[in-house]
């Protein structure tokens, strides 16, 4: 919790790492702890769990609490550490991110209630209930509208950041470009806002947002937060650069249904022991194990080197 006090600091590349199962689908912790491991020797600016590249909603609440303690005691505050807590239930999300609050999380991200499609005025009252609850804990809105079919305005967020000091920021997986440049417009340059979408990390830098959540960074976790550090530091052309030699990886992570691919990659090379998704997600397919493999050609180079011991 030591970015609690400065979420401001909780920038650049947010690896949300997979939540990795054995071959027969029970949670695997050591698989897990390697993984951090493995983001934060790579350079990765700070940690996200819980996400819909964590699979959440085929996880029951003890396997997500127990996953965000041990992320949270493995980060020991080296880095941020952002989990998602969010569930379609008020009661299982306040569960959550009790837990977060407690594990030490310097800041808990809460995606919109999904499935019952609430409007504007409901999801305002969920933000801020679960607000009240957590005073002293800094929360991010995430806005994902093509997993939850619902869509938080910018008004909306507006109006959550006027309201309470502890809803400092949103992460955005929208391909609706104009809708980042609306919240930021609305909120001005104090709401901290990410990207979920990645080939709009980099854009999104120039329209003042703080970094992205890119699930590239399972993959390539160096290249992705190097992005971040060139268009920081001036080096506009490198990050440009890196931006278009990630494309590839991009278009395969989302092969088939993200996680697949990424788990299957990982386990091929070796930083976890099985590629395994729980339903109703299914394994990379053979044709989608083709594509990747064509996607991979040229483009392994900006894949982060494994170390030699993982596990």
């Amino acid at each position: 919790m030591r970015f609690r006090g400065n979420p401001a600091s909780i920038r650049g590349s947010i690896a949300p790492v997979i939540t990795p199962f054995t071959a027969d689908g029970a949670p695997d912790p050591d698989g897990l702890r390697a993984l951090i491991e493995f983001q934060l020797a790579a350079g990765s600016h700070g940690i996200s769990l819980g996400g819909s590249t964590g699979e959440p909603s085929a996880q029951t609440l003890a396997e997500r609490a127990d996953a965000i303690r041990l992320a949270a005691s493995v980060i020991d505050d080296r880095v941020p550490f952002l989990p998602g807590t969010g569930s379609a239930k008020l009661d299982e999300t306040l569960s959550l991110t009790a837990v977060a609050r407690e594990a030490g999380a310097d800041a808990a991200l809460i995606i919109t209630p999904y499935y019952a499609r609430p409007t504007q005025e409901a999801l305002y009252r969920w933000y801020a209930t679960v607000a009240r609850e957590f005073p002293d804990l800094p929360l991010v809105v995430y806005n994902v509208p093509s997993r939850t079919a619902v869509d938080i305005a910018p008004d909306t967020v507006g109006r959550l950041f006027r309201d309470f000091d502890n809803i400092v920021g949103i992460k955005e997986t929208t391909k609706d470009f104009e809708h980042f440049s609306r919240v930021l417009h609305t909120c001005g340059p104090e709401l901290l806002v990410w990207s979920g979408i990645e080939l709009l990390c980099l854009p999104l830098l120039a329209l003042g947002g703080v970094g992205f959540v890119s699930a590239v960074a399972n993959l390539a976790p160096a290249a992705v937060a190097e992005m971040y550090t060139a268009w920081e530091t001036g080096d506009q052309r490198r990050a440009r650069e890196l931006h278009y030699q990630l494309h590839p990886l991009v278009d395969l992570v989302f092969t088939e249904t993200n996680p697949a691919a990424v788990k299957w990659l990982l386990a091929r090379r070796g930083l976890i022991g099985s590629g395994f998704v729980r339903p109703p997600l299914i394994p990379l397919t053979e044709a989608g194990q083709a594509r990747a493999e064509q996607l991979l050609a040229g483009s392994e180079h900006l894949l982060t080197p494994v170390p030699e011991v993982t596990r």
